[in-house]
C-alpha cells in the first residue's frame, strides 16, 4: 500500500512515519499494493486529529477521528475502516476484488445491511451558480444539494461541512 502523510501543525518525525507505515500494513490482507492510503494529522486545542482515507478502484474508505494521543486516533480510525470493510463485504468482493476468506472470522451480528431505499426524488434541474445554490440548499433545510453549474454545464453537489463552511463536489472531466 503506498502511504502519503500529510501534517498541519503538527512535527512529523521518522519514527511517527515508521509507526504510522508499520500500522497500516494491517491493511494489507484487503488491499493490493497499488491501494493508496493517506493519512492526515493534526494538533488542535483537545488533542491531535487524524484523517484515515482510502482509495482502492473507486472505492474510498475514510475516517475522521479526534483523540488525546495521534496513536489512540490512528487506532480508532483504522477500527472504523476495518468494521466498513467488514459489513459492505459482499459488495466489496464484487467491486474491488477482496478476498472472501479475510471475512471467514466475522460474526454474524456483524453482517452486512441490506441497502434499503426509502424514497426516490425526481426534480427538473435549474441551471445555477455555486451561491444560487447554496441558498437554495439552504432554504430547503438541507446539507446537501445536487445542481447543474451554469458556468461549467456539469453536475455539481454543494454540501455543508461540520464547520459551517460550504463545499462543492464536481466531476473530473
Amino acid at each position: 500500500m503506498k502511504t502519503r502523510i500529510i501534517t498541519k501543525k503538527f512535527t512529523l518525525t521518522d519514527d511517527v512515519r515508521e509507526w504510522i507505515e508499520k500500522k497500516l500494513k494491517k491493511f494489507d490482507k484487503f488491499f493490493s499494493e497499488d491501494t493508496e492510503a493517506t493519512v492526515a494529522l493534526s494538533s488542535t486545542k483537545l488533542g491531535e486529529r487524524i484523517e484515515l482515507t482510502i482509495y482502492r478502484n473507486g472505492s474510498i474508505f475514510r475516517s475522521e477521528v479526534s483523540d488525546k494521543d495521534y496513536k489512540c486516533a490512528l487506532d480508532t480510525a483504522m477500527e472504523n475502516i476495518e468494521r466498513q470493510i467488514r459489513k459492505n463485504r459482499t459488495r466489496l468482493e464484487k467491486k474491488i476484488h477482496v478476498k472472501k476468506e479475510l471475512f471467514a472470522d466475522v460474526d454474524i451480528a456483524e453482517a452486512e445491511d441490506e441497502i434499503a431505499i426509502a424514497k426516490v426524488k425526481r426534480f427538473e434541474m435549474q441551471a445555477m451558480t455555486v451561491e444560487e445554490a447554496i441558498l437554495q440548499m439552504n432554504l430547503l433545510q438541507h446539507s446537501f444539494y445536487m445542481f447543474l453549474n451554469s458556468e461549467s454545464g456539469r453536475y455539481n453537489v454543494v454540501y455543508k461541512r461540520d464547520d459551517n463552511q460550504y463545499g462543492v463536489i464536481e466531476p473530473i472531466e
